[in-house]
């Protein structure tokens, strides 16, 4: 690990005052500490923002949550509110890691990991989201558990956060303060695909600080649900949070999104449009599924993510219909 100098904020403010271009904020560090060791990410400074006042999960008046950024994954799971109100956030990110990590890791944190493509995590390769121009050599290499959907001839890595697939189906607000003042950004649109700079996770400029995650009130039965190699700490070959409100055997509204897929968590919405007022049935799930991932790419050696994802849509949503009748 390269030498690195270490502070600690005191506020928003004086986090923001510290960045000056060179640093990287710091919150439980799961992720950023690894990717040191690896070479992967060399800051010259980091900037402690774990400490800042914004480890609360606060009910809204609507129903909804405001999730502090220095909450950690064990919180967020255990918060009564979120396992009651939007339990497939609660689910999500029970699935993620191991119990240790997640008494350590912040949902802020958990917003900004990095990809597990193995030739990002491996300096001695070249890649284009650690070294831009290099070439992506997962494309005609080891591939299997990369993207099917959104990926480009310049980058194929998938998104490796299970909260974050929930939250882009709970249509989730990110909060982040800079130094021009604060803004809230849809987490749909906070990710990025790839396209020619995939280099570029998220919508972030350099000094911006996440500061807490709005979830709007739900409503509808909901489920998250993840397909891996092995039972834990593993990450998503495709996983799914899916919410379902059927009404008379009609589907009044769905939400679906999609993880292990994509450069970010992918937001379902052709699937969505295909089911809302029509029968909420296997067959209806299964046409919606098609839909869906008509505009799935895969890989030499990743095409099985394309049944395996149709088949998670239609067994978690029929499950969803059938609780509800």
């Amino acid at each position: 690990m390269r030498p690195f100098t270490y502070e600690r904020a005191t506020s928003a403010e004086d986090a923001l005052n510290r960045h000056n271009g060179d640093a990287y904020y710091l919150g439980g560090g799961t992720n950023l500490v690894d990717l040191m060791r690896l070479g992967v990410e060399t800051p010259a400074r980091v900037v402690d923002v774990a400490h800042l006042p914004y480890d609360q999960v606060q009910l809204n008046p609507d129903g909804g949550v405001l999730v502090g950024a220095a909450v950690t994954n064990s919180a967020l799971a255990a918060d009564r509110t979120v396992r009651e109100g939007h339990p497939m956030l609660a689910q999500a990110v029970l699935a993620g890691a191991s119990g240790q990590i997640r008494n350590l890791a912040t949902v802020g944190g958990n917003l900004l990991q990095r990809t597990r493509c193995s030739y990002f995590q491996d300096i001695a390769k070249p890649c284009n989201k650690r070294d831009p121009g290099t070439g992506c050599p997962a494309i005609e290499g080891e591939h299997h558990n990369l993207a099917i959907l959104g990926h480009s001839q310049a980058c194929v890595a998938t998104h490796p956060s299970d909260m974050a697939v929930a939250l882009a189906a709970l249509d989730a607000l990110v909060h982040i303060k800079r130094r021009a003042g604060a803004r809230v950004v849809p987490i749909e649109g906070f990710y990025r695909l790839p396209g020619d700079a995939p280099e570029r996770d998220t919508v972030l400029e350099p000094g911006d600080l996440i500061t807490a995650v709005e979830v709007p009130p739900l409503g509808m039965p909901s489920r998250y649900r993840k397909v891996r190699e092995r039972a834990s700490f593993a990450f998503a070959l495709v996983s799914i949070a899916a919410a379902l409100d059927v009404a008379d055997g009609r589907v009044r509204d769905v939400r679906l999104a999609l993880g292990g897929v994509a450069h970010k968590p992918w937001r379902a919405r052709r699937a969505e449009d295909a089911l809302r007022g029509g029968p909420a049935t296997a067959d209806a799930f299964r046409r919606a599924a098609d839909a869906e991932l008509a505009e799935a790419e895969p890989l030499r050696d990743n095409a099985y993510k394309v049944p395996l994802a149709r088949n998670l849509i239609v067994q978690t949503l029929t499950e969803l219909a059938e609780a509800a009748t």
